[in-house]
């Protein structure tokens, strides 16, 4: 059983930055993928952004620009760095790693941007 913890949520303007972490228990490289995704007050769960094995990312199109994943996989660690933030990015933000037969979350981590 692998454990993801994140941190770095909290609140700030718009325009701000803000940098999420995301620690796994184990090596993080025995998934295919890892993630960020988001949920909005009342809304359904999505996908932020996602970097496979190889290193390859893809973004969500509200994301793209501002958004950044990247990876340090001696330390375990995902990274979700936010800039040029909007009140619209508000949600709870949930890390995430699966392969075809795991599929971990995280407990999330609230960011919040006022306008």
């Amino acid at each position: 059983q692998v454990q993801l913890v994140e941190s770095g949520g909290g609140l700030v303007q718009a325009g701000g930055s803000l940098r999420l972490s995301c620690t796994a228990s184990g090596n993080i490289f025995v998934f295919d993928a890892m993630g960020w995704y988001r949920q909005a007050p009342g809304k359904q769960r999505v996908l932020v952004t996602t970097i496979i094995r190889d290193g390859r990312t893809n973004y969500a199109d509200s994301v793209k620009g501002r958004f950044t994943i990247s990876r340090d996989i001696a330390k375990n660690t995902v990274y979700l760095q936010m800039n040029s933030l909007k009140p619209e990015d508000t949600a709870v933000y949930y890390c995430n790693a699966q392969s075809p037969r795991l599929n971990y979350w995280g407990q999330g981590t609230q960011v919040t941007v006022s306008s």
